[in-house]
């Protein structure tokens, strides 16, 4: 049977000096394997639903692949310890893949799972091409819509939402127990369906690695509903990000590219 995204389990909550027997809705967390051209390259503890788009969009925003196009998914197999993703890249991608110094496995959504050496953790950034960046009022439109497209956080109370605003206008979603998880989720289903992203809109902090992922995809702008660190801005300035915090309740702090909000000055 597959694992499911959300369990229910019996709990006992106190309150008020009594017990009440409850029934609760947890987020599930399972092992997932990424597996190329036969070999395992991490095993990563996610929610267990979107895993076509976790695969692809792992793949693509780690830089194990340039496009889409470089990753067949050619199977699923699910046992009592987990899945495990099973992809062709293409040879010289999965050679250069093999020079890499990673460990077997990654705690729950972790921005640096598995990298072995400190020289690995903090990797070369890819420069963004500037283009037209959204308003704060779409921003705020889109984080509104947010709020209404998290039905495992509403629930469970445990998940990390990610979303990506494309050149159409439209908001995906993906969630996740990890919050790179979610991000990548999200990435692999706006690729996969061939659209560009133009803003990418986290609910947790903005790390280095969420905004290393958003630049490995051309996304130009990062907006989170808590801080970055100084790091992430450090790197949303060397990749030309446009990057903002605290985005909330109509208001955002802009840390890296506020002058093309509010322009010189």
């Amino acid at each position: 049977m597959s694992p499911r995204p959300l369990v229910e389990l019996t709990a006992h909550r106190l309150e008020a000096e009594r017990w009440q027997r409850r029934t609760e809705t947890l987020a599930e967390e399972t092992a997932v394997a990424m597996v190329y051209n036969g070999h395992s390259h991490v095993v990563m503890m996610a929610t267990p639903a979107d895993l076509d788009d976790f695969a692809f969009g792992f793949a693509l925003t780690e830089g194990i692949v340039a496009q889409v196009g470089e990753v067949e998914m050619v199977d699923r197999l699910e046992t009592g310890h987990g899945v495990s993703l099973q992809m062709l890249i293409p040879q010289a991608r999965f050679e250069a893949l093999n020079g890499r110094e990673r460990q077997s496995s990654g705690r729950t959504g972790c921005g640096l799972c598995g990298t072995a050496t400190l020289e690995a953790a903090i990797r070369p950034v890819r420069p963004v091409d500037e283009a037209p960046i959204l308003s704060p009022e779409a921003l705020f439109d889109a984080l509104r819509r947010l709020q209404t497209h998290q039905p495992f956080n509403e629930r469970s109370g445990a998940v990390h939402a990610a979303a990506l605003i494309d050149d159409e206008g439209a908001l995906r979603v993906r969630e996740d127990v990890g919050r790179h998880n979610a991000i990548d989720k999200v990435a692999g289903a706006l690729l996969r369906a061939g659209r560009h992203p133009q803003a990418l809109l986290v609910t947790s902090r903005a790390s280095y690695e969420v905004v290393h992922k958003a630049a490995q995809i051309g996304c130009p702008m990062v907006v989170a509903i808590s801080a970055p660190t100084a790091l992430a801005v450090r790197l949303a300035e060397q990749a030309g990000v446009v990057l903002a915090g605290f985005a909330r309740d109509s208001r955002m702090t802009v840390y890296a590219g506020a002058s093309r909000f509010r322009g010189p000055g």
